[in-house]
């Protein structure tokens, strides 16, 4: 009989959680008791840090082929609102955030149905021309997959010129549900989860390090994240390539979930999810909060429900908050360490690839 104290001394014992057990977990309303086991887990494996980092978000265009029912940020080219920026805007940002101290990157955008292959390799070059110690992680799964079918290259191929020209690793967007029954439902013109998974195999094979993300709180199920963390885990044990593991919280304004007046996923919700992936996904290191769409006080909180990442200081995401994100566009890094500070831990600022920088 599967309880939590059963649960317990099975991960304390440093076994693996079954799908069963994880769904226990989601079901359970002992929520400070599964917080406090996260919280262990998490303790063992990175005591009392917590890490973050200096980074900026570019998202170059909303231009975009697909059209998701849970996203507010993309748009056709001759809609209001459509944007793309071009080089030089891109060199401006990425100046701006090496005079800020910045030692990260993050470029993720739309599907633009008119940019050809070559300005994403000049997109990297640009950026890593400001400077070479910015490192460069851009580009989900999905715009892999599709930068791949512009190109007319095989996956490898793709991956082997966007390293020759700076990209440095990929963050773990796109993922969304990986289970077909919803995804068809949130976003049929993405590529599929199996296609994702496969295109995350590919980058961990050329050598690239990558995050992965689960979109949560809108028409899934328990038994659908379980679903979809499974699959992260077993790609993980054959790769070991994902670095951290990021739940995003759905935000329901401006798009076409809204009319089904979804709140999307409360506090509770939010850091049950957070726990629940910290016991399940045992060969992750780390569990982020991703304070730009949970809020900054759910994001503080989780730190003890298993959290030991709280990403960056970010400056510019408009994903998120086209969606409705009430957090603010950008925390300064003093801010993040007293955040961290506060919540009795200890700050620790590293770079994209978790080697540590300074303890603060």
């Amino acid at each position: 009989m599967i309880s939590l104290s059963a649960i317990t001394a099975k991960v304390d014992a440093g076994e693996r959680i079954t799908d069963e057990e994880a769904l226990f977990l989601f079901d359970s309303r002992d929520l400070l008791a599964v917080g406090e086991l996260a919280a262990a887990v998490n303790r063992r494996r990175n005591g009392d840090r917590v890490f973050f980092n200096v980074n900026r978000h570019i998202n170059h265009t909303n231009i975009c082929v697909n059209r998701c029912a849970f996203c507010a940020f993309s748009r056709t080219a001759d809609e209001p609102g459509a944007y793309l920026y071009d080089l030089e805007e891109i060199r401006n940002r990425a100046v701006e955030a090496c005079a800020q101290g910045a030692t990260e990157i993050h470029i993720v955008g739309g599907l633009h149905p008119d940019l050809p292959f070559d300005f994403y390799l000049e997109m990297l070059r640009t950026v890593k021309g400001v400077s070479p110690g910015l490192h460069v992680k851009a580009f989900t799964a999905v715009e892999i997959d599709y930068l791949a079918r512009i190109a007319g290259l095989s996956l490898a191929e793709t991956l082997r010129k966007l390293k020759e020209a700076g990209l440095g690793s990929l963050p773990g967007g796109g993922a969304e549900i990986l289970g077909e029954a919803v995804r068809q439902k949130l976003c049929p013109e993405k590529i599929s989860g199996e296609r994702w998974l496969a295109v995350m195999e590919e980058v961990h094979r050329a050598g690239l390090k990558s995050n992965a993300t689960m979109l949560f709180g809108h028409i899934e199920s328990y038994a659908d994240r379980i679903d979809h963390m499974r699959r992260l885990r077993e790609l993980q044990d054959r790769t070991g390539g994902f670095q951290v593991f990021i739940p995003l919280a759905f935000q329901k304004e401006n798009n076409p979930l809204g009319h089904l007046k979804r709140p999307g996923p409360g506090g509770v919700d939010a850091l049950k999810t957070l726990a629940v992936a910290r016991i399940y996904l045992d060969n992750f290191a780390n569990i982020k909060a991703y304070w730009v769409m949970l809020g900054v006080k759910i994001a503080q909180t989780a730190l003890a429900f298993g959290v030991n990442d709280l990403d960056g200081t970010v400056v510019e995401e408009r994903i998120g908050h086209d969606a409705g994100a009430a957090s603010p566009q950008t925390m300064g890094r003093d801010e993040i360490v007293a955040l961290i500070r506060k919540a009795g831990r200890v700050p620790v600022e590293r770079d994209t690839l978790y080697n540590e920088l300074r303890t603060c």
